[in-house]
């Protein structure tokens, strides 16, 4: 009896690495070129190969992460940097915009090599992508809203909350200058109240040591005068959580 390989398959296996760029712009646009492509190519794949739109046999990004420089913490321990935390947070969007095919996607890795938290013998302390990481996990929504947007330069992704009472809006800021934008809801308004999240440094470069000082940080203020019009600051990974009624 002969049986489908997509009888013995639940998801299709990728990983992701990807190098220093000399521009900022272009050392993030490289993460969503990439996962866009495998995104694509599984799209194609769903029309050319028998099973795997019918079984929904869709992406495990096992492994994706920033991979360069020296090493810093031992073997395979390189340092990140704040332009790693923006192309890091570039990559959530895309991700996010390419849920239909994308099940999960694993960042590597956790400890030290080229994790997200890096240890010495008695300290600890989180990178900057580790800092985007821990940020979209307790603040960004889990409901996909629709973005549309005039400012190619930014990168913006939004999400309801489970209970539809906030939205969160996520503004990557690649510039060395600051930028604003006006938002235009559709189906919902500002209730006037919500808080700001900022990731930020001061040069791409900016980087956090175990037992020193951090010079990338998050940053959270609160307002409660909330309009459409919002500032970002530059090389910044903004989370915006508005209430919305």
């Amino acid at each position: 009896m002969l049986t489908s390989s997509a009888d013995h398959m639940d998801l299709i296996s990728e990983h992701l690495y990807w190098q220093d760029r000399d521009d900022v712009l272009e050392h993030i646009a490289q993460i969503r070129a990439q996962i866009n492509r495998v995104a694509e190519a599984h799209r194609s794949y769903r029309s050319e190969i028998p099973g795997l739109a019918d079984k929904d046999i869709r992406i495990a990004m096992d492994e994706w992460n920033y991979w360069y420089g020296g090493y810093e913490y031992g073997e395979l321990g390189v340092q990140y940097f704040l332009q790693d935390a923006l192309g890091i947070a570039a990559g959530l969007h895309t991700f996010f915009r390419n849920s239909d095919l994308y099940y999960m996607a694993n960042y590597a890795q956790t400890v030290n090599v080229i994790g997200a938290i890096k240890t010495t013998k008695t300290d600890a302390e989180l990178e900057t992508t580790g800092l985007v990481l821990q940020l979209y996990r307790s603040h960004f929504g889990t409901h996909p809203v629709q973005v549309s947007l005039d400012d190619a330069s930014l990168d913006v992704s939004a999400a309801m909350s489970d209970d539809n009472t906030m939205l969160t809006v996520a503004v990557i800021n690649p510039l060395e200058e600051s930028r604003e934008l006006d938002l235009s809801i559709v189906g919902h308004a500002l209730n006037g109240k919500g808080s700001r999240w900022t990731i930020t440094g001061d040069s791409r470069w900016s980087h956090n040591t175990p037992g020193e000082p951090r010079e990338v940080d998050i940053y959270q203020t609160s307002f409660t005068n909330a309009s459409n019009r919002i500032t970002v600051a530059p090389l910044s990974v903004t989370l915006f959580a508005f209430g919305v009624q």
